[in-house]
Formats: C-alpha cells, sequence, structure tokens
C-alpha cells in the first residue's frame, strides 16, 4: 500500500518526464528513530527514474528538474530524496 505522498510524487513525475521507467521507493522503514523520521511513515524515498528527457543532461541538473517537478515535497514534506535519473540505453 502506497501513503498519499508516494502517490503524489507518482503522478507529478509522470506528468513532468513521461517516463519509459518509474520506481518510487518509501525507504522510511530503515529510517525508523532517525533524524528526519517524523512518524509518518513517508520521510525518506529513492526515486529512479528514466526519461527521454534527460537526454544531454547532467547528474547536477537531473536532479534539479526532478525536485522542481516535486514542487514543496522535498525538503519540506520528506526529509531525504535519493535521485537517480537516467535517460534510455544509459
Amino acid at each position: 500500500m502506497t501513503g498519499p505522498v508516494e502517490q503524489e510524487m507518482h503522478r507529478l513525475l509522470t506528468e513532468a518526464f513521461a517516463p519509459s521507467r518509474l520506481d518510487v521507493s518509501n525507504d522510511s522503514a530503515k529510517h525508523h528513530g532517525h533524524a528526519g523520521d517524523d512518524g509518518s511513515g513517508e520521510s525518506h524515498f529513492t526515486v529512479e527514474i528514466e526519461s527521454t528527457a534527460f537526454a544531454g543532461v547532467s547528474r547536477l541538473e537531473r536532479q534539479r528538474m526532478v525536485n522542481r517537478a516535486l514542487g514543496d515535497i522535498p525538503g519540506q514534506r520528506v526529509h531525504a530524496l535519493a535521485i537517480r535519473a537516467k535517460a534510455p540505453g544509459e
């Protein structure tokens, strides 16, 4: 079962990038009791995304693109977000 933040992240990334592959993983259970664990069960995530939008774009800019697409989620509603963004064929 996915929570509301995870569902929103999936929707926003799908709308922004039309990815050929998207996996939003909730890692919060691994960080229970650590810094940033707000008890919501949705504090730590990993995003693996593949999209043609990332072709010819640096790793840093890809991360910025994902963060922009997610709006206020990274850093405000989610404590930690690992991003693995690739173009097809990488």
